[in-house]
């Protein structure tokens, strides 16, 4: 058994939730907020038999597109002004990072 961790743009978030209904895979979709842009996640949380986590990798991968983006940098409040950037810049976002974990116990009450 394993534990699929996967952190998706909010954009991605509907379209990889139905795709994982799709292939029968059930989730727990979490809000978070990315570190580094400070803007909107969802996290889901996908427990999968072994045999099935490479299919549950794909489903991921097909319905996670990156993209470029520009974004409107962040006024370094109190910070250094030294590395703040005044104009908006191209940044690659969406896709996502993915964590499979090993599960020792799984109980569904």
């Amino acid at each position: 058994m394993k534990l699929i961790i996967a952190v998706v743009q909010d954009q991605d978030s509907n379209r990889l939730s139905s795709a994982l209904v799709d292939h029968n895979f059930r989730a727990t979709k979490l809000a978070s907020t990315g570190g580094f842009l400070k803007s909107g996640n969802t996290t889901f949380l996908i427990g999968t038999e072994d045999i099935r986590v490479e299919k549950a990798l794909q489903v991921i991968k097909d319905n996670c597109q990156s993209r470029d983006q520009l974004v409107a940098p962040v006024s370094p409040m109190g910070g250094s002004a030294d590395s703040y950037v005044p104009y908006p810049v191209e940044v690659e976002v969406g896709g996502a990072t993915v964590f499979v974990l090993p599960i020792e116990q799984f109980h569904n009450f």
